[in-house]
């Protein structure tokens, strides 16, 4: 497998320069042609970027980066996969990574084609260094609020599993904008019940306010929102 690797500087202790390369964006070259792939790698250095390239979707596949922050740069056409074949792959198993294409053989159906299934751009080649590096940036500044969003998602998640199925039925009508006394007589117990389950809620959730647990409801997916009502 012949893979492109990323720059690298080796001024801190390894240890520590690994964690912070890893919380690096890096911005994920695919293209068959080595020299687009080394012109793409000096660009991306150049406006202070981390890239790493691939002659091939397979060989990407094959290596351990897609977790990590940042973005694609991808060619359309290429032997063996398509770019358009692995926004597909990567959309069906749940790996939400922006991505721009650039291509010297794109057309219409196949930039809409593109963009409807979410990329950030479709450039033809030779695109302008700026055009590109501005999409590069819109790409990482995407990829990097859906992974705050999914943290935040994630520690609500974690909150709302130390709840009952009695509080997270409250969570659920509190939700909807319910009144204590029409809680109480939804679940068929007290005020004063629903009162203390709402209490325990908050504490669960952290929420210092109704308006605060509802936006933290509102993160959660929507299969577990609809499972609290039950």
């Amino acid at each position: 497998m012949r893979v492109d690797q990323p720059f690298v500087r080796r001024s801190a202790p390894f240890s520590a320069q690994r964690e912070c390369e890893e919380d690096q964006p890096l911005v994920m070259i695919v293209d068959d042609d080595a020299s687009i792939r080394e012109a793409l790698s000096e660009l991306i250095l150049s406006a202070g970027f981390q890239p790493i390239s691939f002659a091939s979707t397979r060989e990407l596949l094959d290596a351990d980066v897609l977790d990590r922050p940042g973005c694609l740069i991808l060619d359309v056409r290429m032997p063996g996969a398509s770019g358009l074949h692995l926004q597909s792959h990567l959309a069906e198993n749940g790996i939400a990574k922006p991505i721009i294409f650039l291509t010297g053989h794109g057309d219409i159906p196949m930039t809409v084609q593109a963009m409807k299934a979410g990329a950030v751009d479709f450039l033809t080649k030779p695109a302008r260094d700026q055009t590109l590096l501005d999409a590069v940036t819109a790409a990482i500044s995407m990829d990097g609020e859906r992974r705050a969003e999914a943290a935040i998602a994630n520690r609500n998640i974690e909150r709302l599993e130390t709840l009952t199925q009695r509080e997270r039925e409250v969570l659920h009508e509190v939700a909807r904008g319910r009144l204590n006394k029409q809680i109480a007589f939804d679940l068929g117990i007290s005020e004063v019940t629903v009162k203390l389950h709402r209490s325990n809620v908050m504490h669960k959730m952290e929420a210092a306010s109704i308006g605060e647990l509802i936006r933290a409801w509102e993160t959660l997916p929507a299969l577990m929102r609809q499972a609290g009502a039950r």
